[in-house]
């Protein structure tokens, strides 16, 4: 296995942290991930010791405000920062991977913007692998959140709202205690600005989720804390593929790539990904 990783210029020329790992030959297929809220794409290690051995070469990057990229912790001008950004990483990709075919695997707030991304350009990819896609407005949360959440963007898009509980990303204490210990994790309140652009993301997906006819797999902790999992049926639903499959693992939390039975998961995925490359 090779490591690589780097730095490029994304969207509003912020300075972006890449990384790769590469099997021994030619990869017989790429998976282009995109990290989660407050992340980074460091945490993939499950991913990349289970599917580089098997012949597949894993790309990453950190979004902007996240990880080792540029910019204020999680503050972002617009949710298509992170997919303007997004399309300059897949021409670099292409361009180093042209002859295999790439998937791209998002997870959380990646698994948001993977399928918002898809809408325009499904065209790229083989396939998508998305895990817990943060796609769903949760029931309990009211208009006059959404509507605050819409004026703070406005007049202090900085200002924190909301924390994710560590305790709730894996049922593995090692996992919750490197992820706490993590310097490149940001533990704070996501900004006012951010939340409003996921928001909107969120619902456009909502509204726009048939017009992906891409092959694609979701799989979903059923005991997911962090994000509300029947934004998974929904995407699946609602999506227009002919080709789709969604696994939802009764008793996981939301990192299902983290969780105790993530070589469960991981073997699902590498299934699918078999019979797609």
């Amino acid at each position: 296995m090779y490591h690589q990783e780097g730095n490029f210029k994304g969207a509003r020329n912020a300075n972006i942290y890449y990384q790769a790992w590469l099997p021994e030959g030619d990869a017989k297929g790429v998976l282009l991930v995109i990290h989660g809220l407050g992340e980074h794409s460091g945490r993939y290690m499950n991913v990349v010791d289970h599917f580089v051995p098997l012949g597949y070469a894993i790309y990453g990057f950190d979004l902007v405000g996240h990880g080792k990229s540029e910019g204020a912790r999680e503050v972002v001008e617009r949710f298509t920062d992170y997919t303007d950004t997004l399309t300059i990483y897949y021409g670099m990709v292409k361009g180093w991977q042209a002859a295999s075919p790439i998937f791209l695997l998002g997870h959380s707030m990646g698994g948001l913007i993977a399928p918002y991304y898809l809408l325009d350009h499904q065209a790229d990819f083989r396939g998508a692998v998305i895990s817990a896609p943060l796609v769903k407005v949760s029931d309990d949360t009211s208009q006059l959140t959404i509507i605050m959440g819409k004026v703070l963007s406005t007049l202090s898009p900085k200002m924190g709202l909301l924390a994710l509980d560590a305790n709730s990303i894996s049922r593995d204490p090692e996992v919750v205690k490197a992820y706490v210990n993590d310097p490149l994790v940001f533990h704070g309140k996501t900004p006012a600005r951010l939340a409003a652009e996921l928001l909107k993301a969120m619902l456009h997906i909502s509204a726009e989720a048939d017009r992906i006819t891409l092959p694609f797999i979701v799989v979903q902790g059923g005991e997911d804390k962090l994000v509300d999992p029947g934004g998974a049926q929904m995407l699946y639903d609602k999506a227009s593929s002919a080709d789709k499959t969604i696994n939802i693992y009764q008793g996981l939390y939301h990192e299902v790539f983290n969780e105790p039975e993530h070589a469960r998961v991981l073997k699902d995925v590498e299934v699918w990904l078999a019979a797609h490359v």
